[in-house]
């Protein structure tokens, strides 16, 4: 199983970080050991004093008539970082170390087949709640490029098998977290997860 991400795919996110819109999807990579197990507490990496929440749609790929497509849909979240991913990106370097660490991402396990939905004009809405407060929310309509866009851009260079993860990028609002903090995350305003955060055993 591959967990493919994109990053910097919603304008205003691209725009908190000083970054600028991208004329093609950002993709990276996170090792199946950077996901959280269902229901246990993110634990903070000692390596860093800034790490970030990030909500996104997480989207699983299957095959049809021999072509990857979005079969499902659900929220996860993309931990990263941030100041490790400052020092490398100062440094022109790649990411992984900011983004791909063991427990940097979570998927809750409710998906939805894309099928239920309207066939047009329907948007896929998702929030984050951190210490019960609406830290971020977006939709799917806001996306810089849509879902079916970003699978033919990664198809171009490693090909999406069926149990695949697409982090599709993450709206406004992203920031720091600290232990003790409480994540939860809607879709469709269900709640998906109710996370707790621990920090670095050392600082416990």
């Amino acid at each position: 199983m591959k967990i493919v991400c994109i990053g910097r795919n919603y304008g205003e996110h691209t725009k908190e970080l000083g970054n600028a819109v991208p004329d093609e999807p950002v993709v990276f990579l996170k090792p199946p050991s950077a996901l959280i197990p269902r229901n246990s507490p993110i634990n903070l990496p000692a390596f860093s004093t800034d790490v970030h929440h990030e909500i996104e749609l997480v989207y699983a790929i299957g095959r049809r008539n021999g072509r990857a497509v979005a079969d499902k849909v659900t929220i996860g979240l993309d931990l990263t970082a941030r100041d490790v991913q400052q020092e490398l990106k100062s440094k022109g370097l790649p990411w992984e170390k900011a983004k791909s660490f063991d427990g940097s991402a979570y998927v809750a396990d409710a998906f939805t087949a894309l099928e239920s939905f309207p066939s047009s004009g329907h948007t896929i809405e998702f929030m984050l709640k951190k210490n019960g407060q609406v830290v971020q929310s977006g939709h799917s309509g806001q996306m810089i490029f849509p879902v079916d866009a970003l699978i033919a851009h990664v198809e171009r260079y490693m090909t999406l098998e069926p149990g695949d993860l697409l982090f599709t990028g993450t709206p406004a609002g992203v920031g720091g977290l600290a232990h003790g903090d409480r994540l939860e995350g809607y879709l469709l305003g269900e709640l998906l997860f109710d996370l707790e955060v621990k920090g670095p055993a050392s600082q416990r």
